[in-house]
């Protein structure tokens, strides 16, 4: 992150605008609108700026920049065609430790404007750090048919409720809590369909009637977060990691999904790897139903689907036990996403009918499966962390009596930008994979359904 978008109160205060154009007068527009005053520097400005500096009781000066029109302002703003003024501005001002934006030259702006959506109070700011204007503009586009015109007034409804509310609610998470109770319920609707006074109402009643034992409840959110990329969370996933107050993330949560929760949110690493805990399950149990007991809203994010190889039913164990309340978000399972990215069916009329998902290795580490019963025709077998133990369960399957040459792919970091895709036989892909940096999590992939990569290969 190249910038730090801030929200600055500029009401009052005075900036300098060097330049009298069309691109001057936007800039001095949107300045206006934050109800700073004026300080125009050019021989000769448009008709629309002048009267913009007489509202707002600032002055224009028809003359050629000097250093010392910086004198009182709190930031400077170049809007000339002039490159040697435009750099002895951004001199100038970089000497005062004064912000100063020459427009369209990033090379001379210590700060940048975002493309705006302006549903004052609420202000919503694009940018792409100078690299793409007109991308950040595109962006404000789809998000300006996302938020109505009206919720402007939902949050001047909420600001006026804000004092009456921390007196009820003296703790912050138990506000924070109500608020995103009211939005996702009746208040939202009214406000939007223009019933201000019916709005009004309903949230004085609200607050009169906020329970702060209700509010400070703990309660344990089981989330999956898909194999990896980002997009595969579910909105409700997205809802209830942006609610918690902790998160507890294994090694399997990317960068990422984790930068999707709220900045205040403490996260809590609990990562494991085959044979290497870095936090022991049952630690992680009791971690739940500790936090859950102290009002806490946490969120068990794991990579993949909590019940399908997940120990999700371990966890909730613990929370049940202490009736705790909870909720359960299913997440797309490594098998799904990484086959899919990968260009594999994992079902297919001319190969496989059914499909098995198996772990790599038991509870103790051993892998003691049904071997006899995984030969079978027409059916694909996904077996979750299988890179450790793929020597041996290739052996078993070929000594049961699996051909040799059945197709069989190794998916590495599925879904992620750093995907790897190797394919081979089963006699062979062992020996493949020695020789090759393979990284974790990966996943395994048995059946001729194998065969159809790289034709229906789309990702990257």
């Amino acid at each position: 992150m190249d910038y730090l978008p801030v929200s600055w109160r500029l009401r009052d205060q005075l900036a300098l605008l060097v330049g009298g154009g069309d691109i001057a007068l936007r800039k001095g527009r949107l300045l206006v609108r934050a109800g700073a005053r004026l300080r125009v520097v050019a021989p000769q400005i448009e008709a629309e700026l002048k009267l913009l500096i007489e509202q707002q009781g600032g002055e224009w000066l028809p003359e050629t920049y000097q250093t010392h029109h910086l004198d009182g302002v709190v930031l400077a703003i170049g809007a000339t065609d002039d490159n040697d003024v435009n750099r002895q501005l951004n001199a100038d001002a970089v000497a005062r430790q004064l912000p100063v934006n020459v427009v369209d030259n990033p090379p001379l702006c210590t700060f940048i404007f975002p493309a705006i959506v302006d549903r004052d109070p609420l202000l919503i700011s694009i940018s792409s750090g100078g690299a793409s204007p007109v991308l950040a503009r595109w962006a404000r586009s789809k998000i300006e048919t996302l938020f109505p015109a009206r919720l402007g007034k939902l949050a001047e409804l909420m600001g006026r409720f804000r004092k009456p509310l921390a007196e009820k609610l003296p703790q912050i998470g138990a506000r924070r809590l109500f608020w995103e109770g009211l939005l996702d319920g009746p208040l939202m609707e009214k406000v939007l369909a223009g019933q201000q006074a019916e709005a009004e109402t309903l949230l004085s009643d609200a607050v009169t009637n906020a329970d702060i034992q209700k509010l400070s409840q703990g309660e344990v959110y089981l989330v999956g977060a898909g194999p990896g990329d980002p997009d595969l969370m579910t909105f409700r996933a997205l809802r209830l990691l942006q609610k918690a107050d902790i998160v507890l993330y294994d090694r399997l949560v990317g960068k990422g999904i984790l930068e999707l929760a709220r900045r205040d949110a403490e996260l809590v690493y609990v990562g494991k790897a085959r044979n290497e805990h870095v936090v022991p399950q049952q630690e992680i149990n009791n971690l739940l139903v500790k936090y859950a007991l102290e009002g806490k809203k946490v969120c068990r994010l794991k990579g993949g689907d909590p019940f399908i190889f997940g120990r999700g039913g371990e966890e909730l164990d613990s929370v049940v036990a202490a009736g705790i309340s909870f909720q359960v978000v299913p997440g797309v399972t490594a098998a799904a996403g990484c086959a899919s990215y990968a260009g594999i069916p994992l079902t297919h009329r001319d190969h496989a009918q059914s499909v098995r998902f198996i772990t790599g290795h038991r509870k103790d580490g051993s892998v003691d499966l049904p071997w006899a019963n995984l030969n079978t025709v027409n059916e694909t077998l996904v077996f979750y962390m299988g890179l450790v133990s793929l020597a041996e369960i290739c052996s078993n399957l070929l000594a049961q009596g699996m051909a040799t040459d059945m197709p069989a792919a190794i998916v590495s970091r599925g879904t992620l930008e750093d995907q790897q895709v190797i394919i081979s036989s089963i006699s062979s892909l062992p020996d493949k994979v020695a020789t090759m940096e393979v990284a974790a999590p990966s996943l395994l992939i048995i059946g001729t359904v194998v065969t159809l990569h790289p034709r229906y290969s789309w990702f990257m």
